[in-house]
Order: structure tokens, then sequence, then C-alpha cells
């Protein structure tokens, strides 16, 4: 045998093109290295079911705030309108009262003319057909237009709330205070009491 074909066993285990022999240690360690990592893809897994729950439950409560608001917001609508609807109520009625206030100062001025003209014809002075008769009727008649309202006569049960008794005069046989006489006829303008009745009234005797 020469030297030249003498050949070192260990030399002739060593690999040739001057790369590394893979170990099988070095696989088993690498699939070792992996498992925590799958592990851990588990963890982010299960976590991500988790937020999934919470989204949801998030989700509810939103759900169930913003039906709480619509319902605060309808209720506050609808107590808007309820006010607004007082507010023009009151509004509006305030306004006939004013109307009526404003109304019955002019008419004020018609009561003393009607007042002569109420004396005058108990004097005879209104005769049907005559120059004052005529004028007569053409003043009551425009207070009447106006909504001027006389009230009082004999025979009526007294009223206190809108007769004035001048003077009681006491009757056998009267069972309740009425008219006996009246002085001076009372107005009203619609609701608005212009001038209570004056009035004699028959009371029961004792």
């Amino acid at each position: 045998m020469t030297g030249k074909d003498f050949t070192d066993p260990s030399e002739a285990d060593e690999p040739t093109n001057g790369e590394a022999e893979v170990q099988p240690e070095a696989e088993g360690a690498d699939a070792n290295a992996t498992a925590p990592e799958a592990q851990e893809g588990a963890s982010d897994d299960e976590l991500t079911i988790e937020d999934i729950l919470d989204a949801e439950q998030t989700d509810d409560a939103a759900e169930a705030d913003h039906s709480d608001y619509e319902t605060q917001l309808l209720h506050d609508l609808k107590r808007l309108q309820a006010e607004y609807a007082n507010y023009r109520r009151r509004t509006e009625e305030q306004r006939h009262i004013e109307i009526a206030r404003a109304q019955g100062e002019a008419v004020k001025g018609l009561i003393p003319v009607l007042d002569d003209l109420d004396r005058a014809e108990k004097h005879g002075d209104l005769a049907e057909g005559s120059p004052f008769g005529a004028i007569a009727e053409k003043v009551r008649g425009v207070a009447e237009r106006m909504g001027l309202v006389a009230y009082g006569a004999p025979g009526e049960a007294f009223d206190p709330q809108q007769h004035e008794a001048i003077f009681q005069q006491p009757i056998p046989g009267t069972a309740e205070a009425t008219i006996l006489e009246v002085v001076e006829l009372g107005y009203r303008l619609g609701d608005i009491e212009l001038r209570a009745a004056k009035v004699v009234v028959a009371v029961p005797a004792e």
C-alpha cells in the first residue's frame, strides 16, 4: 500500500463539500422551539373570543343607552308640546279678556246715556214714533251690537253677586229675598261685570 492510497478513516467521515451536517438533535430542538409558539397562538385565539364577547356586551350596553336616550328625548318633546299648548291656551284666553276689557271701557261711556233713556221712558218722554224715541232705539241698538247686556227686573231672586241692594222692604208672605224695584239696571259685557244692578229688595217679614 502506498502513501497515496492510505486514507484516515476520520477524514473519510467528514463532508467533502464544506457543508455542516445537520444533526438530529438540532431538528429536535427546532421542533421543541415551535411548540411554545403554537401554544401562544392558541392563547391568542382565546383572547380574541373574549374580546368578541366583550365587544358584543359593549354593543348591547350602547344600544340600551341609545334606547334610553330616545325615550327621554321623546318624553321631553311631549312635555314641551304640552307646555306650548298650555301657553297658547293661556295667551288666547288672556287676549280675549283684554279685548273684552277694552270693549268694556268703550261701552261704559254709553251706560249714563242708557240710564237717561230709561228715566225718560219711565216719564213718557220716549213715545213710539217720536224723534226722541227713534234716537233711543238707535243708541240701544249700538249698545246691543257691542255686546252690552242689561239685567235686573222686578220679581227676580236677589243675587248679591249681581245685585246691589240699596234698600230692604219687609213684606208679609215673602218666602225669599226678591227684587221689588230696579233703581238702575245692571250691565255686563260677556263675562265682565260693568255695573251691578241697584235694586230694592223685598225680604220676609219677621
